[in-house]
């Protein structure tokens, strides 16, 4: 467990060299890459959502690609493409930017939801079909996501189905004074992402995600805690889509590695209460009243966390 944890402390370390001030935003997100799980990161512009996107893919000595959604940019763009062969007349596959380990889709929601859709297959089965072709991915792959508040122009919403693939909606906000006149200090040393170099190779990342899979346990309270917080936010009347089983799923990943990293190869309550809002808040749709009176949807994951009652005792 002490080997985990350093490497987890070391990764996280590389990418807060580029994130002054944000080491619980940084844990998170490495947390969803250690669960291999998707990671939406929402928030307005300059606040270093790319930055974070690629610190991530700079530590890990894994292949990676970068996509800048546009609106024309189409959904070959990102899966491929088939092109003939004139020399044999067939058709051979062209592997588009998604067959890496890392990919990194910048400004996601300026794309249009039918290109936004050329993910959905991807980032649930990792497979890609095309012409009655399957293709897989490389082991991992994880989606690191950025997007503007919907509310900016140009922007789309993302469908539903594509935002219940996502682990994880982070929000970065502005940092602490102190952590800004940081960045301000390390400008001219040029300390920035394209310095950063890998920590660990994909190998052992993938050592990293087999090892809680295989040694983080959870006890029959603590998945029935989980499932009774998904449950609860269905049936609150302001909420027209609670959260999914997906959701549960997402909470669950996310609170083994938290464990994992603070050293324990079991998951408490509190590991749950400190993913619920990263994990579930993306997936609940509010119904359009509730909305207009200024209700959240982090607010429905705050009451539903404070409705359920706490597990008392952990049969390990």
């Amino acid at each position: 467990m002490t080997g985990f944890v350093q490497r987890f402390d070391q990764l996280v370390g590389n990418v807060s060299r580029v994130m002054h001030g944000k080491d619980q935003v940084v844990r998170a997100a490495v947390s969803c890459v250690l669960a291999e799980g998707h990671l939406l990161i929402e928030d307005v512009p300059g606040v270093g959502k790319t930055s974070l996107a690629r610190a991530i893919a700079a530590s890990v000595a894994l292949t990676w690609n970068r996509i800048q959604f546009t609106p024309d940019l189409l959904p070959s763009d990102i899966t491929g493409v088939s092109v003939f062969d004139q020399a044999t007349s067939t058709f051979s596959f062209r592997p588009g930017p998604v067959f890496a380990n890392i990919v990194l889709g910048d400004e996601i929601n300026r794309a249009s939801p039918k290109t936004q859709s050329a993910l959905l297959e991807v980032m649930q089965e990792q497979t890609v079909t095309t012409d009655a072709t399957v293709y897989r991915v490389p082991r991992p792959f994880v989606v690191v996501a950025t997007q503007n508040p919907i509310d900016l122009e140009g922007t789309y919403m993302l469908p539903e189905a594509q935002l219940d693939r996502f682990l994880m909606r982070l929000e970065i906000g502005y940092p602490a004074p102190e952590a800004e006149a940081q960045v301000l200090r390390t400008e001219k040393d040029e300390a920035t992402v394209t310095r950063l170099s890998p920590v660990m190779t994909g190998e052992e990342l993938l050592e990293m995600v087999e090892f809680v899979k295989q040694t983080v346990e959870v006890a029959a309270p603590i998945e029935n805690y989980i499932v009774s917080i998904c449950s609860q936010t269905r049936g609150l009347p302001e909420v027209r889509l609670g959260v999914s089983p997906r959701g549960g799923l997402a909470l669950l990943r996310a609170a083994r590695v938290v464990a994992a990293a603070a050293g324990r190869s079991y998951v408490t309550p509190e590991d749950v209460k400190s993913m619920a809002q990263a994990t579930l808040a993306h997936r609940v749709i509010l119904r359009p009243d509730a909305e207009i009176q200024g209700r959240t949807a982090e607010d429905v994951i705050a009451r539903a966390l404070q409705a359920v009652p706490v597990p008392r005792t952990l049969l390990r």
